[in-house]
């Protein structure tokens, strides 16, 4: 008897922090794959509010009643990573216009060095299509109430950094 291949998708991403948009992707993608990984991509160019490991722990709170949903830090090229985890799919959210620009040229670019990686867009939730990680530090940082904006179980840890730094 043949073992079907378990279907297994990355969601990656900075999440600084995770927001409401972002678990939206996270819990749609997750019915979509066996497995669903979200990749933590380092990037030194992006100047971060969390730290790698705050942020992957952060994610780990908002999904782990998901069980087929787990959390990696990566660097380097998301292909790479792709290819390490023996992955089918990419998984990326699409707010708008503006974002379905950026993330073509990037599915492109992934599948001109990689042929055999497919990108898989979702677009947002209507509710969260004005949302990204850098309003809701804005907001935060600013005293502004983020309730709505990330998942319940982040806000105190959210008010918590923004005040340390």
């Amino acid at each position: 008897m043949e073992t079907k291949k378990k279907r297994i998708g990355i969601y990656p991403g900075s999440f600084d922090p995770l927001t409401n948009g972002h678990l939206d992707i996270i819990i749609r993608a997750s019915r979509l794959f066996d497995s669903l990984i979200v990749g933590v991509l380092r990037n030194d160019a992006k100047k971060t509010l969390f730290s790698m490991e705050e942020r992957v722990a952060l994610i780990r709170k908002c999904t782990e009643d998901i069980p087929n949903v787990s959390v990696e830090m990566f660097e380097g090229l998301l292909v790479d990573f792709v290819h390490e985890k023996k992955a089918d799919a990419i998984v990326r959210g699409l707010r708008a216009v503006s974002d379905y620009e950026y993330e073509l040229q990037m599915a492109m670019l992934n599948k001109h060095m990689s042929p055999d990686v497919e990108t898989i867009f979702l677009m947002t939730d209507i509710n969260n299509s004005y949302l990204s990680s850098s309003v809701v530090k804005d907001v935060a940082m600013h005293g502004g109430n983020i309730r709505g904006l990330v998942p319940e179980t982040v806000i105190d840890d959210i008010y918590r950094k923004v005040k340390a730094k």
